[in-house]
């Protein structure tokens, strides 16, 4: 089964003409389309994955099934999301879609081209947001570290395209105006052409001067989403319970405070051994180690939390916590 996860954005082209191209096999594609931005945009995300919804099945006979990404500058949620939908295709389990009625696959012979290994997930991070595209690919990188066994099943893409349409647009817009200009010097009057006019002329002055995007949107209480590095790795047991213990508390003073949580909770006694313990296996979760947790001295102590990754792997690993 050949599955892959592709983000629409604003592309059609990159996302389906390299697999046509190449003559890859795709058994399966989960299409995810942004909920966020101006209506205008929103509804051009939609229309481009209900076209390519409909391609990938009329043009590679795949199951297609589509997801909405409610928040496409929430990196934290699509970084979950992504983990559960890679994890999911490698454990055979595809969740329910949401907007698509699902599509038997028509039995077709093998292409000539090029094959893709057997069981493979895909990640195509060429479309949508960075902060998604990132979050994709950061959950299938920390995926092949946790499941080494399985990391060749595990790619991530991106194409590249021919031409970019924003320059050619642009010079078509001067083309706009230079017509009209000499529309207007030969004595036609509209105020329809003049008002074009000058709201054409601001907009390629604003090109010129910012490029294809204006400003830097504010999101939540900071102009920058942190995109952290995936640093995942094995955890063991007792690991999985200090990062479990700081999810639920949020912080600790110190790390014996920390220790005292834990043994309170595995209904053990609160010993220097034990004290040791923990404080062993939190340096390994720390900055010279996994990175999963981040301490500030204060006194003689450590406050003790969860970094930025941390807090992923825990949000990532909640449903095993709960069984």
């Amino acid at each position: 089964m050949q599955t892959h996860i592709v983000p629409v954005g604003f592309d059609y082209d990159r996302l389906i003409a390299p697999l046509v191209r190449d003559q890859l096999d795709v058994d399966r594609v989960i299409l995810l389309e942004g909920a966020v931005g101006s209506e205008a945009n929103v509804e051009y995300s939609q229309h481009l994955a209900e076209k390519l919804e409909k391609d990938f099945r009329n043009l590679l006979g795949a199951e297609t099934q589509r997801f909405v990404v409610e928040d496409v500058y929430d990196y934290d949620t699509a970084f979950e999301q992504a983990y559960d939908l890679i994890n999911a295709e490698l454990d055979g389990e595809p969740p329910s879609g949401t907007d698509s009625d699902e599509l038997e696959r028509e039995d077709r012979p093998p292409k000539d081209g090029r094959q893709c290994d057997n069981g493979a997930v895909w990640v195509n991070i060429s479309s949508m947001p960075r902060t998604v595209s990132f979050a994709f690919a950061t959950a299938a990188h920390s995926i092949m570290v946790e499941r080494q066994s399985e990391r060749e099943r595990i790619r991530t893409y991106y194409t590249v395209p021919e031409k970019y349409l924003e320059t050619e647009l642009a010079e078509e817009l001067r083309k706009g105006i230079d017509l009209l200009s000499d529309l207007q010097s030969s004595g036609v009057s509209d105020e329809r052409i003049d008002e074009w006019v000058t709201d054409a002329r601001t907009m390629i002055d604003e090109f010129d001067e910012r490029g294809t995007t204006i400003g830097a949107k504010c999101i939540g209480e900071s102009h920058i989403v942190e995109l952290p590095v995936a640093s995942f790795s094995n955890v063991k047991p007792f690991e999985e319970l200090i990062l479990f213990t700081l999810g639920e508390h949020g912080e600790f003073a110190s790390v014996s405070e920390l220790a005292q949580t834990l043994a309170r909770d595995l209904n053990e006694e609160y010993t220097d051994s034990f004290r040791s313990k923990v404080i062993y296996n939190v340096d390994r979760l720390g900055p010279g180690g996994k990175g999963y947790i981040e301490q500030e001295e204060q006194g003689k102590s450590y406050r003790t939390r969860l970094s930025h990754i941390g807090h992923l792997w825990v949000r990532s690993h909640a449903d095993e916590n709960e069984m």
